[in-house]
């Protein structure tokens, strides 16, 4: 229900630093000024649904994204609504189940929701003049939601100094 236009477009979602979430929205097309959105998410089923305690505001004072600090997604899917009222207008609601696994192996671009990741961690390297050769070892990155490291591939630079 609600009137078409109303509900909030291009939703997106950004975890950064393992545990927070930004999230952010454009105004529906057909929205009036005054209307006013909440967002509420859960991260599993079997969790409950928590409102937004930090909005981001536009000009209007309308919500226009949240962030979330201490975020965990233990199984890899998370649940998003985002409904609204305005005066004599019925708003559309949002709502969107997201696969968190799908990140890694698709193009993020298809998806609302990102993770950017820390750089690896405990980088160590060891070069030998006689043999010409390096090992380079390290640690996968913390992440707020992948569990298993061989999901990772990773590109290393060398530089000739």
């Amino acid at each position: 229900a609600g009137m078409n236009g109303t509900a909030i477009e291009n939703f997106v979602c950004v975890i950064f630093n393992v545990s927070f979430m930004n999230c952010t929205w454009h105004v529906g097309r057909t929205a009036t000024e005054d209307t006013q959105y909440f967002l509420y998410w859960r991260p599993s089923k079997k969790e409950d649904v928590t409102e937004c305690q930090n909005y981001i505001k536009d000009n209007c004072g309308r919500h226009t994204g949240c962030q979330f600090q201490n975020v965990t997604i233990e199984n890899k899917h998370a649940y998003f609504l985002v409904n609204g009222s305005g005066s004599g207008q019925n708003i559309q609601p949002y709502e969107k189940k997201i696969m968190l696994e799908l990140l890694l192996i698709n193009n993020i671009s298809d998806y609302i929701i990102v993770e950017k990741l820390t750089p690896p961690l405990n980088v160590t390297v060891n070069c030998t003049e006689a043999s010409h050769r390096c090992s380079i070892w390290w640690q996968p990155p913390r992440t707020s939601h992948v569990k298993i490291s061989s999901c990772f591939k990773y590109e290393i630079v060398i530089e000739n100094k």
